[in-house]
């Protein structure tokens, strides 16, 4: 279906494409988004999704493949402004919603590539699920799946000058799979 979508004239919800392209890791963001998100006064959403090319944009945005083909060329680098700028942009809109907002970074808090632009423009409303520290994409996406469905919302603590780097913990229990009846 996200195949179809993406080739139509109305496009397809970048949300479903990312799930769709990385897995598990991006299908568990945005479902957990999905769950949790709380829209920011004057925000059109809860579940934004950052872009090489766009900065951020709502999940349910719908694409075609004239859009994934430029994603597809743009490189995620601080260094690009063609990447940079556009968050930057994006970023400061959304910033400048009224607090009490908070900003849940779902994606990788190891890496400065999306830390250095959002912490700038959130500051200390930028936080992140402190059970991240540690995991790779796998077991993030695992984690926020399970969280999801079981209705927990995680703790959340602040990007600025928390420990974003950690141990491994232990591996996610495995879910037990439920057969199917005929």
């Amino acid at each position: 279906m996200v195949a179809i979508g993406l080739r139509s004239q109305s496009g397809v919800p970048i949300g479903e494409l990312f799930a769709q392209l990385s897995g598990l890791y991006f299908r568990g963001k945005l479902v957990y988004a999905q769950r949790f998100g709380r829209k920011p006064a004057g925000a059109e959403t809860a579940a934004f999704v950052i872009t090489p090319d766009r900065g951020l944009i709502p999940a349910d945005t719908r694409v075609g493949l004239d859009t994934l083909r430029a994603f597809g060329a743009a490189e995620i680098r601080l260094d690009n402004a063609a990447y940079r700028r556009p968050l930057e942009e994006s970023a400061a809109a959304l910033a400048s919603v009224p607090d009490p907002a908070e900003f849940v970074l779902l994606g990788s808090v190891a890496s400065e590539k999306y830390v250095e632009v959002l912490g700038r423009a959130f500051g200390p409303r930028l936080k992140f699920p402190a059970e991240f520290v540690g995991r790779g994409d796998m077991s993030r996406g695992g984690l926020l799946l399970r969280a999801a469905a079981a209705g927990r919302e995680l703790e959340y603590v602040p990007v600025i000058g928390t420990v974003r780097r950690g141990c491994r913990p232990p591996r996610l229990e495995p879910l037990r799979r439920v057969p199917r009846s005929a």
